[in-house]
């Protein structure tokens, strides 16, 4: 509220200090949603399935077997070169290159450095994705993305 007793020159500062104010927050907001950079991949490095292949019918649970080739598998939160951990996205879009990779029921993560799971999918037709991300779940500079693949689950 204003107060009443307020000349031009005290209401003109206020409103300055409030759109200042209100300018500092919107810049905290968007350095927030800035891109973020992952850790550089090896050359050639590349994520993929061994199981299940595109087109398969498989019964649920279903056992995924990730294969990763010119860089090894580290836990998350391990800083070391040419490593990362996998993650897999079911059923959804392929992730932002420049964020870290969300945590819910269609991205999967293995920060542990597992190399394969079971999972549960209902019958139908299923989308599955692998993406290696880096120690702060980023996909690397220049993303180690498996080819999304299409089971169906008798």
């Amino acid at each position: 509220m204003i107060p009443v007793s307020l000349n031009c020159q005290e209401l003109i500062t206020m409103s300055i200090r409030a759109c200042l104010a209100f300018a500092l927050l919107l810049t905290a907001g968007h350095a927030h949603a800035q891109a973020v950079s992952g850790e550089p991949a090896p050359e050639g490095a590349r994520v993929y399935f061994i199981s299940p292949l595109e087109g398969e019918v498989v019964a649920s649970p279903v056992t995924v077997r990730f294969g990763l080739a010119g860089m090894g598998v580290a836990p998350a939160g391990t800083q070391k070169a040419g490593t990362g951990h996998h993650h897999l996205i079911i059923d959804a879009a392929t992730p932002k290159a420049d964020q870290p990779i969300p945590a819910d029921e269609h991205h999967v993560h293995f920060g542990g450095g597992q190399t394969e799971t079971t999972i549960v999918l209902a019958p139908g037709e299923h989308t599955l994705q692998l993406v290696v991300g880096d120690f702060k779940h980023v996909p690397h500079d220049k993303p180690v993305v498996s080819e999304r693949i299409t089971v169906r689950v008798e």
